[in-house]
Order: structure tokens, then C-alpha cells, then sequence
């Protein structure tokens, strides 16, 4: 059915293929490991991105500032930073204007 193309599409492209507000937000919570972050965001979000795609987002919010890492043992651990909060209510306010001009 074609209808359903668009919003299959739509909804690919603000989950899969945009990543960083759905780890930040998870981060936010509580520190992360790498590895659990795909089951996470598959729990409370309702989709499984890609392995490589989740490793690369993380590795980019780090390298961006957005999070800070700590080793603890053989894991390590990913918490938000003052600026990936910022960036965090940035993209919510984003998404709720967004909705308000939909609606």
C-alpha cells in the first residue's frame, strides 16, 4: 500500500538513520555500556537500529562532547555531559514544535 511508504520512511528516518537524541536521552537516565545500548533503545523506544550504526553514534556523541567515557574494569561506561544535556532539550523542543505545527 503506498500509504504506508511515507510513513515507514518517516519513521525510519527519526529513529535508524537519527540516532542521538534516543541515546542521549537513554544516557541521561544512567550510564550505558556500549553493548546494551541497542536492547535499550529496542525496549524503550520500540526499534533496533543497526550494531555498527549504534557504535558509530555513540563514538560521535563522545567525540562531539555530548557524552564522557569512564573505564570501570573491562567495561566502559558512557554518561551525558553538561552539553549533551543542552543538546538533549534542544532536540525535544525541536520534536514538540514540530508536533504543535502538525497537530
Amino acid at each position: 500500500m503506498l500509504i504506508n511508504k511515507p510513513m515507514k520512511r518517516l519513521k525510519r528516518l527519526n529513529s535508524q538513520e537519527c540516532l542521538w537524541p534516543y541515546i542521549l536521552k537513554l544516557v541521561s537516565e544512567k550510564p550505558v555500556h556500549a553493548y546494551v545500548l541497542r536492547e535499550r533503545i529496542n525496549k524503550k523506544f520500540r526499534f533496533l537500529p543497526g550494531m555498527v550504526t549504534a557504535y558509530t553514534t555513540l563514538y560521535s556523541l563522545y567525540l562531539n562532547d555530548f557524552v564522557s567515557r569512564e573505564i570501570k574494569g573491562r567495561r566502559t561506561v558512557y554518561k551525558i555531559t553538561p552539553k549533551g544535556r543542552i543538546e538533549l532539550k534542544k532536540a525535544a523542543k525541536f520534536y514538540k514544535e514540530m508536533a504543535k505545527k502538525l497537530g
